[in-house]
């Protein structure tokens, strides 16, 4: 590698950004799909505050104000689907958060590399398995007539069991736990990549004042992944109001739905299933509501583990 000459003074000079047009070249493609798929279609939020009608346009529809987000907050659904729509996000939170951690230094303790390849490809393969796959695995695994669970319970018992999907409270355990099962390997990768910037000083100093492996675990390896650890946290606590659709609209049913209509559903059963009124500005309302308090939560757990940490996104 070429070394930067250094001026008279000590200071470096600064590199002529035109010898990395390549680099920049392929800066751009994400750059225009960002511009393109986040940023343009920003301007569309203005139809939460107006009463948005496909002939008049988006600028021609009629100004309401803060109407729409009054009758979201009126509405009987309010309360439901925020907090199935909490509950459902810190419940993945909790359970899901701790293990790619758990497991990452699990994984990093192992001395045998062929059996840590081997393991690492085996809890990374389900996160590849596409959602649609994976509710059907789900059901087929736990339907109380053809599923394991089902002929598992009648040989037993020799009758069959009720329903789990009709229970709304079975439904967030299914959710989460299909979560945590098909993401928690992938999610492991970022701290695996952590634990390997570990020096092994700290460990051979650690093993001559005796300390076992575990407490080297906790002292050393733990220690060392920390920023990385609140860094995620912030960002999962970005999407605490943001749940997957795809996976809880499938998994969505009559009887579980006091427990399943969450944010995202709504919006979509409000603003473009064939069942709704197809009311885009009350729609859009919602979600904006729904982004506007994920960013106050970004801003504040950032906030917090600063004082706290001293670490931090910005």
């Amino acid at each position: 590698m070429k070394k930067r000459k250094a001026s008279a003074g000590g200071a470096i000079k600064k590199r002529d950004p035109r010898k990395d047009w390549q680099l920049y070249l392929l800066l751009l493609v994400p750059v225009i799909y960002i511009i393109i798929f986040k940023y343009i279609p920003m301007g569309g939020l203005v139809i939460a505050f107006k009463e948005y009608k496909v002939r008049k346009g988006i600028w021609g529809s009629d100004w309401v104000g803060f109407e729409n987000f009054i009758e979201f907050f009126q509405s009987y659904q309010f309360w439901r689907v925020l907090k199935n729509t909490v509950i459902l996000s810190v419940y993945t939170i909790i359970v899901s958060f701790p293990f790619p951690i758990i497991f990452a230094l699990m994984i990093n303790s192992v001395r045998n590399e062929k059996f840590k390849k081997v393991t690492q490809t085996i809890v990374n393969m389900p996160h590849f398995i596409s959602t649609v796959v994976m509710v059907g695995i789900v059901f087929a695994v736990f339907n109380n007539r053809t599923g394991i669970y089902g002929n598992l319970v009648h040989a037993i018992t020799g009758s069959w069991p009720q329903d789990l999907f009709a229970s709304p409270s079975n439904f967030r355990h299914f959710y989460v736990w299909s979560a945590v099962w098909q993401n928690f390997g992938w999610d492991s990768i970022i701290y695996t990549a952590a634990l390997s910037s570990v020096d092994p000083s700290y460990h051979e100093a650690a093993q001559i004042d005796g300390a076992s492996r575990f407490k080297r675990v906790i002292h050393v390896d733990l220690p060392t992944i920390l920023p990385t650890i609140i860094t995620m946290l912030i960002l999962r606590m970005g999407s605490v109001m943001t749940i997957g659709f795809e996976k809880v609209y499938l998994m969505q049913n009559s009887l579980n739905l006091s427990a399943s209509e969450i944010i995202s559903t709504y919006v979509y059963q409000v603003g473009l299933s064939a069942q709704g009124s197809g009311d885009f500005s009350y729609a859009t309302a919602i979600g904006m509501f729904n982004n506007v308090i994920e960013f106050v939560l970004v801003v504040t757990v950032n906030k917090i583990s600063k004082k706290v940490s001293e670490t931090s996104l910005w």
